[in-house]
């Protein structure tokens, strides 16, 4: 905290939820954004706002990025921005009603966001950009000179590879890049040959409010956060950032140490979560593996865009929650295995790290939903995206707008239609904006990353067989959430795809042949009972071969008690549903939690 009581921090969401988890292209480097920073100031239809049918210009004809890649980086950009719920809804209403590609184009033909965040948004791709010298130093590449990692270094590791939940990378990505993003925002004019700007120039305050996309602050601890602009503007840091009302603009080398010497960690992120955030309340206490679990929450602090929920290490347990203490919350679900964990509220997103053997039901996800470094775990969400990184064994049963990305590191996924639903599913829904349709879940694209030489690199193609499948209709089921709940969504939201539809038929068809038949079978009362414990029997062993049997007993809690979270207020209850009606696909542990 600086002595003038003003701190300055890195926005968490534009880094989260924006920046690619993946090495960006090339093309995106500092050398050509400062091209395409002149080009857009210098052409019509650019500048302020710029359209789609001018960025693909851009993006295909100068920068030579396939058209979908560069349509990747504009709805991602979309998503972040701040659409009302209704504004969602009715884009959805819209790209449901075409039906050719030429239909599809005039739609997006109508959109446009703001240039200069976009720029911005377009460099914060290099937060996850291979460094050659580090990595010629071991700490991206690996070396067989070196010592097998502990499991202490294997975790350090991996938190700092994981860049877009580490709030600290965010300030040093900032702190180190902060000459170059104002750089971006100056005005072709006062800018030298070779595009770098001059030491005497001016940045106006339009384009400093286009650098609220990344920084925000407060003027002292406690109090509300407040845009960037608006803290430059006023009070101590007007003088030290050298603001003119007269000119409405900064000195360039002002605004520079100004904002360095204010910049902090986001009092919101991460860290700061672990460090002070409250805990969820659960059920009961549980000896053994509860004991390793971490649950922690800021939501009763944060503003919106930065409420965050961490869930890590939740091993052979059931975890059930619906709460105004998710609702619009980033959820972190890390290192969880052998779980069955729903979080039945509208969230903002959702990040599924390194779990394993798990099952992750989801309520509407307005953003983004982040598979990365699992394995043989199930997630079944709505979500306005779907990616998949680096995993393996993975099933994702998705209700999607947009089409599911699947980074490079993929095995084995298997991706199947949205499967299930809760009584409060479509007014979740609605809440985040997000519709039936349209829903591309089976139609991946694939990023690839050839090398980091390679000419291919980050370009989308049709995707890989070999890292996908789509569910055959014979394997697929229905999920049935096991609790009872206030609402009125009694079925799966825009049903089932035809062939789901018809092979669910076909199994309830056999199941009635097969009742028939023992009813044609005349058996004595004797022999009926004789024949429903063999049934009853079978169905039992199938349970304990399977694993079954603990995920069914996982479901019904020891004891029935009211629930209250650690701030006092009532916890939301849920009642469990007859489990012998629940699809099951996977084993969990020993007793059910309500956090």
């Amino acid at each position: 905290m600086e002595a003038n009581g003003v701190s300055i921090w890195p926005r968490m969401e534009p880094f989260l939820l924006g920046a690619l988890q993946v090495a960006p292209s090339s093309k995106l480097s500092l050398h050509y954004l400062r091209k395409m920073a002149i080009y857009v100031r210098t052409r019509d239809g650019c500048f302020p706002i710029l359209s789609w049918p001018m960025w693909r210009h851009i993006a295909c004809g100068k920068l030579q990025l396939p058209e979908d890649l560069a349509w990747l980086y504009f709805e991602t950009f979309d998503l972040l921005i701040g659409h009302t719920p209704e504004e969602r809804l009715e884009w959805a209403e819209c790209l449901s009603q075409c039906s050719t590609k030429s239909e599809l184009d005039q739609q997006r033909n109508k959109l446009s966001v703001d240039t200069l965040q976009f720029l911005l948004f377009l460099y914060i791709q290099q937060l996850n950009r291979v460094s050659l010298r580090t990595s010629l130093i071991g700490e991206e590449w690996p070396s067989h000179r070196t010592r097998s990692p502990s499991p202490s270094d294997r975790e350090s590791k991996t938190s700092y590879q994981n860049k877009n939940w580490d709030d600290q990378a965010h300030l040093s990505f900032v702190q180190s890049h902060l000459a170059e993003i104002l750089e971006l925002l100056v005005e072709p004019g006062q800018l030298s040959q070779s595009g770098q700007a001059l030491r005497d120039c001016q940045i106006s305050l339009d384009a400093v409010r286009s650098l609220g996309l990344l920084l925000e602050g407060s003027v002292c601890q406690g109090k509300a956060v407040q845009p960037i602009h608006r803290l430059l503007t006023k009070g101590p840091l007007q003088t030290q950032a050298g603001y003119s009302s007269l000119t409405r603009s900064f000195p360039l080398h002002n605004l520079l140490s100004c904002l360095q010497r204010s910049l902090t960690l986001n009092p919101f992120g991460i860290t700061a979560c672990l460090h002070s955030g409250k805990k969820l309340a659960w059920a009961q206490q549980v000896e053994g593996a509860m004991k390793r679990a971490k649950i922690a929450r800021n939501t009763h602090m944060a503003p919106p865009g930065s409420k965050l929920v961490l869930m890590s290490q939740v091993l052979k347990q059931t975890l059930a929650k619906t709460s105004d203490k998710l609702t619009g919350g980033n959820i972190k679900i890390h290192r969880c295995a052998d779980a069955f964990i729903y979080l039945l509220s509208p969230l903002r997103s959702v990040s599924v790290d390194k779990c394993r053997d798990s099952t992750v039901v989801l309520g509407p996800v307005e953003t983004s939903v982040h598979i990365h470094s699992c394995q043989n775990v199930r997630v079944v969400c709505v979500a306005g995206r779907i990616v998949i990184g680096t995993s393996s064994r993975c099933t994702i049963h998705a209700l999607t707008p947009t089409r599911p990305l699947l980074l490079p590191g993929n095995t084995d996924i298997t991706l199947g239609p949205f499967h299930t639903f809760y009584p409060s599913l479509e007014d979740h829904m609605a809440s985040v904006g997000l519709a039936v349709v349209p829903n591309p879940w089976d139609q991946p694209l694939l990023l690839l990353t050839e090398g980091l030489a390679s000419h291919s690199l980050n370009t989308l193609s049709s995707p890989d067989p070999s890292c996908y499948r789509l569910l055959p209709p014979s394997e697929f089921h229905t999920l049935v959430v096991p609790f009872q709940m206030e609402g009125d969504t009694c079925e799966v939201p825009g049903g089932l795809p035809p062939s789901y539809q018809a092979a669910l038929d076909e199994k309830k068809r056999r199941i009635q042949n097969w009742q028939k038949t023992v009813m044609e079978a005349r058996l004595s009362k004797e022999q009926k009972q004789q024949f429903q414990e063999l049934v009853e029997m079978k169905f039992h062993e199938w349970l304990l071969e399977t694993g079954h049997r603990q995920e069914l007993d996982s479901l019904i809690p020891p004891t029935i008690a009211s629930v209250k979270d650690s701030d006092g207020a009532a916890a939301d209850t849920n009642q469990v549903n007859d489990p012998k009606h629940m699809r099951t696909e996977q084993a969990v542990g020993q007793s059910s939690m309500a956090c």
